[in-house]
């Protein structure tokens, strides 16, 4: 895997330069660029296109009296004004134009999260942490005495070759045992993990061949926290009711152990 950090994400890097981080967050990202030249000037040219688009608009920032005549019944105007109303509204549609330019791949597209529809895959996550969690006889199908054919078993339903279960136990969270269980209407796997205090957090795979580039987000939800992924082909969601903090290195850690 590739073993740049995988905390700082796209998703942070424009936030970072819309300016809409608190100050932990900002220095965190400073840190990040000041080694990554790279990003650094990626993100420096947002920052100069934002403010680019601000000065656009800045004529747009204060109400004017005319602005009510905007939303007035149409009126018989001169070819004058309809010449000058053709010439805004032309300048308009070409800044608008030079903006969806640069976004609009970003914004519509979003290649980088399609193993379930885009957001699905945390949901599907969520929920299924929200009914086998919860279980107290029966919340794996297979324990984790029997881990070498459980992973044996899951690697051949994914056909994932040396299916690697991750091993959280440095971070204080022991193998429960995991199940197979749907994602995305094909053979997905949950892992399931419990620390001593009886918290308990869920690892869940997806495959979808389409796939092709890693993304890194967090989905909330009143107080469960899934920070997903994807790597490839793979798709990747950690789940719990813990801190999101424990649950990044928790996430992290699986990033490390799981193929590539």
């Amino acid at each position: 895997m590739n073993e740049t950090n995988p905390i700082v994400t796209e998703a942070d890097l424009h936030a970072y330069a819309d300016g809409q981080l608190p100050e932990t967050a900002r220095a965190r990202i400073e840190a990040y660029l000041a080694d990554n030249p790279d990003e650094a000037a990626m993100v420096a040219e947002w920052q100069a296109q934002n403010t680019g688009i601000r000065s656009l608009f800045a004529g747009y920032e204060k109400p004017r009296d005319s602005d009510p005549l905007l939303v007035a019944p149409p009126r018989v105007t001169s070819s004058a004004r309809k010449s000058w109303a053709a010439a805004a509204a032309a300048l308009i549609v070409f800044a608008l134009g030079a903006v969806s330019g640069h976004y609009g791949p970003a914004l519509l597209e979003r290649p980088d999260l399609q193993l379930a529809g885009s957001e699905t895959f945390p949901k599907q996550a969520e929920t299924a942490f929200t009914v086998y969690a919860a279980e107290v006889r029966h919340p794996v199908e297979v324990f984790a005495d029997e881990e070498a054919h459980l992973a044996t078993w899951l690697g051949k339903r994914l056909a994932i070759e040396n299916l690697k279960i991750p091993n959280l136990q440095p971070l204080g969270f022991k193998l429960v045992g995991g199940r197979l269980l749907p994602v995305d209407g094909k053979p997905g796997a949950m892992f399931m993990y419990e620390n001593q205090a009886g918290e308990r957090l869920t690892v869940m795979v997806g495959r979808n061949r389409e796939n092709r580039t890693t993304s890194f987000r967090f989905a909330s939800s009143g107080n469960l926290e899934t920070f997903y992924w994807i790597d490839g082909e793979l798709g990747y969601a950690v789940t719990g009711e813990i801190s999101r903090e424990a649950l990044r290195a928790v996430a992290e850690e699986c990033y490390k152990q799981f193929p590539s």
